[in-house]
């Protein structure tokens, strides 16, 4: 569930490898004493654990209206699974409005982004590329080339795109 070798999380717990593993096959329980100090190495407190819905699934869809805006101004960032823990990748649906810019200072970070204009156009710069995109048109790029997106155009633009590992 958290992705933790029975190594790890023994290292972590103070307890050893051998007690995980017996409790991971079912066949020992451990007292209220062990069963603690297993959970703090997730960590996970005692309650929680007790009261934890394993067939609860994480939400799948995610209506526009419960989308989270993390864009500013005539940016819109529309992100998918805002409330999702462990997220490997960030989806986002953006409209930038007529004048819309990301920025004058470039933006850049770990991980590489790719997204497909849905309506209208949108220059964008990666590295000392130039381009102007229109609707059906993409990009892929590693996202520590400095990059910035502009609608420079009379109608909104709109794109639906992806980055990983998510920076939101």
């Amino acid at each position: 569930m958290y992705g933790l070798s029975q190594r790890e999380l023994a290292k972590r717990a103070g307890v050893t490898n051998g007690l995980i593993s017996l409790i991971e096959q079912n066949r020992v329980s451990p007292s209220v004493s062990s069963l603690k100090k297993v959970l703090d190495g997730v960590p996970m407190a005692l309650a929680d654990f007790f009261t934890l819905d394993l067939a609860r699934q994480p939400p799948v869809f995610f209506p526009k209206e419960e989308l989270a805006n993390i864009g500013t101004g005539k940016v819109a960032l529309y992100l998918v699974g805002a409330g999702l823990a462990r997220r490997g990748m960030a989806i986002l649906h953006e409209t930038y409005e007529p004048g819309a810019d990301t920025g004058e200072e470039m933006l850049t970070h770990n991980g590489e982004e790719g997204g497909v204009v849905v309506k209208g156009r949108i220059e964008l710069s990666v590295g000392g590329d130039t381009r102007t995109l229109g609707a059906g048109d993409a990009y892929y790029f590693r996202s520590t080339l400095p990059h910035r997106f502009r609608n420079l155009f009379r109608d909104e633009c709109e794109i639906v795109s992806a980055s990983a590992p998510p920076t939101f």
